[in-house]
């Protein structure tokens, strides 16, 4: 896997799995957030190494954080709403490679979705987006969960 760098915005939910999972691995993160730090549990811990932008909106950290990357990961369950859907639409409207999980698919569908989007588009950074733990409960674990099952296995 050539994944140098994982992005994301801080956000609780996908977002968070995805710090917590680049820092767990050694993984070297980054991304941007609101301004303040902002976030729905309150500041964002100073352990993400994330930068601020100018807006305290989630908007202009999402346009950022896919702007920045090679291609984005979106983890979500049942549909996509929200941020989730204005990182699909800013990815797509930029030409970027996407790949969407549904945490509820098989998970060997959704690891042989991911192993062959990695052979076909070469990502040294990787977005990694979702919903918010606020909307979807449990999301955090999932998304850990599939992380930890994407890196485990050998393509």
């Amino acid at each position: 896997m050539s994944i140098q760098c994982i992005l994301s915005g801080g956000q609780t939910g996908v977002d968070r799995a995805a710090l917590d999972f680049a820092i767990a691995r050694e993984i070297a993160h980054g991304g941007w957030c609101p301004a303040g730090r902002r976030a729905a549990d309150g500041v964002l811990d100073a352990r993400y190494q994330l930068m601020e932008t100018e807006s305290s909106g989630y908007r202009q950290r999402t346009k950022r954080n896919v702007l920045d990357a090679d291609a984005t990961l979106i983890i979500y369950r049942d549909g996509i709403e929200g941020g989730s859907l204005l990182t699909r639409d800013l990815a797509t409207g930029l030409g970027k490679p996407l790949l969407l999980c549904d945490v509820y698919a098989p998970a060997e569908g959704l690891l042989a979705a991911w192993q062959d989007w990695l052979l076909r588009h070469p990502v040294a950074i990787l977005n990694i987006a979702g919903p918010s733990e606020a909307r979807n409960p449990g999301i955090y674990r999932q998304a850990s969960t599939l992380l930890d099952f994407f890196w485990s296995t050998k393509a």
